[in-house]
């Protein structure tokens, strides 16, 4: 019988057909820690908030799954991208990691034995290691504003990336380095395909291409939708991407790519939930196996980075279930693919708005169209010769900002721009406000309505909720900001105080969405619930769950979301 291993390396193969499914995680052993993980991590444990050794503050709060990097305008380690030789120094491994190789190495090869492959583990991959050094907005609007700048930096991380790889060869032999970079959130990339190639193909295929030639192989961790770059990552030198979520259309991939790449998961975190039970997880699981393993070169998993599952009883019945699949005659025939939460196509994309209101030279039009391209100086222009020409501000607010944020959100829920497209115009938009505001007053200073949001407790994740404080922004809504890690206690109190008619709440981990309905209840209790609505989004947010809790809507995206605040604030 093949033992893990030997079923791993043929599924790396080709034509590859292995004589059944592996299981998960079963054929890589990792060699955790080592000693540079043991150098970079010596602050990542619970309880303890402190700064990394490239200078990031990293929290690792006690009940959290793991450490989260906390950036704010004082702390952020690269505030000036076009100064960064300045600010960014990284972290010395050859003075610092170069003994106690021994000892892990022959730890790790006696518990992999002749079963499975010897892994050494590369996290915080190169695009997570700019954001983590200067926050996720500016490393997103650098691209557009500093792209030479951005270059340089990654090249440099790129050097630092290599020599970790050498080191980690060198000392541990592995056959395998599984190395971390999320490209992407559940249902897009970060950034546009074309961006992403600009900026990371290369540096990729250098640290990938390094590695293949010392004899190593290359998984690569990403639970992210990247579905248009998969051609990409088999080029560079991926052999397999772990982390692949439903959403991407695994059986269309595979079609793709014909065994160029072995996908390894399709088990995502909808079924890892304390209130799952057997027969639920079961289904899932069954269900991910018939439509995905005869396509061949895949491995089912739990998208997650490394194995197991947070909550420990779903992991069992997920092994049980691939080893029962296993003991059953299989025919090459392949199930419909499960239906997966996806965006929509929408009727009036931006780009389509933009050119009509061009070819009408409508001030308003072009000031959409200045907007939905991010360009700043083009926007203040065009509000200041409006102010200068008689418009209201009212009118350029409401006739020309909204309509662009309203536009660009579209295009971001069918997935035709993306995150630094929206970025770009929030920062717009809210220099186009500074110009605008003394010249609002009275009726015409009056948003459509106040809200409050922020991340709840124990999540310290702020993309999601920093993409729909913009589109609110954006959309006329008035936001405080609550932050991250806010108590159901604090939402209600805000809300109360700020004389809000809107909470809304994000949650990008499965083990802090009980946090929501508290929200909820602690709204009912306060006695505001009649008035305050409420709205709940993030990655393992789903409409039933919103109903189940008894909020007044649920949204995908930024753009869904500012689309059904504006909806429920109308009323």
């Amino acid at each position: 019988m093949a033992t893990p291993k030997e079923l791993f390396l043929e599924l790396l193969k080709p034509d590859g057909k292995p004589a059944r499914q592996l299981i998960q995680y079963e054929a890589l052993e990792f060699a955790l820690p080592d000693p540079i993980m043991l150098y970079l991590g010596a602050n990542r444990r619970r309880g303890v908030t402190a700064p990394d050794r490239w200078g990031t503050v990293i929290m690792f709060e006690e009940n959290a799954p793991g450490p989260t990097p906390i950036i704010t305008a004082e702390n952020k380690v690269c505030p000036d991208i076009t100064r960064w030789r300045e600010f960014v120094h990284a972290p010395d491994l050859k003075a610092n990691c170069s003994e106690g190789w021994e000892q892990w190495a022959g730890a790790v090869r006696a518990r992999a034995g002749e079963e499975k492959l010897v892994t050494a583990f590369m996290a915080t991959g190169m695009f997570e290691q700019c954001h983590f050094l200067m926050g996720f907005e500016d490393t997103l609007a650098n691209f557009y504003e500093h792209p030479d700048e951005m270059h340089e930096l990654i090249d440099y991380i790129t050097d630092y990336r290599i020599e970790y790889a050498k080191m980690l060869i060198d000392g541990l032999q592995p056959e395998v380095i599984f190395s971390h970079d999320d490209w992407g959130t559940k249902d897009a990339l970060f950034i546009k395909p074309e961006m992403w190639r600009e900026f990371f193909k290369e540096p990729y295929r250098r640290l990938y291409g390094y590695i293949r030639s010392r004899g190593v192989h290359v998984v690569h961790h990403a639970d992210s939708y990247l579905a248009p770059i998969v051609e990409d990552m088999a080029e560079i030198g991926i052999e397999c991407w772990q982390g692949v979520l439903p959403e991407n259309d695994i059986p269309a991939l595979q079609e793709k790519l014909r065994g160029r790449m072995v996908l390894m998961g399709g088990i995502g975190a909808a079924i890892d939930r304390p209130d799952a039970e057997e027969a639920e997880i079961r289904s899932y699981v069954r269900n991910a196996l018939e439509t995905y393993c005869p396509g061949g070169h895949f491995i089912p998993s739990i998208t997650y980075g490394l194995a197991g599952t947070i909550y420990p009883h779903v992991d069992p019945i997920i092994n049980s279930e691939i080893e029962a699949y296993n003991r059953e005659p299989h025919l090459a025939t392949r199930k419909a693919a499960p239906a997966v939460r996806r965006r929509a196509a929408v009727a009036a994309p931006a780009a389509a708005a933009a050119e009509s209101a061009v070819a009408s030279a409508d001030v308003f039009g072009q000031l959409s169209e200045a907007l939905c391209r991010g360009q700043k100086k083009q926007v203040l222009r065009l509000t200041e010769e409006a102010l200068a020409a008689g418009a209201a501000a009212q009118d350029i607010l409401a006739k020309g900002l909204i309509p662009g944020m309203d536009a660009l959100g579209a295009e971001f829920s069918a997935g035709k721009v993306f995150v630094p497209e929206l970025l770009m115009a929030g920062r717009c938009i809210s220099a186009a406000m500074d110009v605008l505001k003394p010249h609002l007053t009275g009726v015409a200073a009056e948003k459509i309505g106040r809200a409050c949001i922020g991340t709840v407790a124990g999540d310290m994740h702020d993309i999601g909720k920093n993409l729909v404080k913009i589109m609110l922004e954006g959309a006329g809504i008035e936001v405080i900001d609550l932050g991250v890690g806010v108590t159901a206690e604090d939402f209600v109190a805000a809300a109360e105080a700020q004389h809000c008619d809107l909470i809304a709440c994000s949650s990008l981990l499965t083990t802090t969405m009980a946090e929501m309905a508290a929200v909820v209840k602690e709204a009912e209790n306060a006695g505001i619930r009649d008035r305050v609505k409420i709205i709940v989004g993030g990655a393992p947010i789903t409409e039933d769950f919103a109903k189940s809790i008894g909020a007044d809507g649920y949204s995908t995206d930024a753009g869904q979301a500012a689309r059904l605040a504006v909806q429920l604030l109308s009323r």
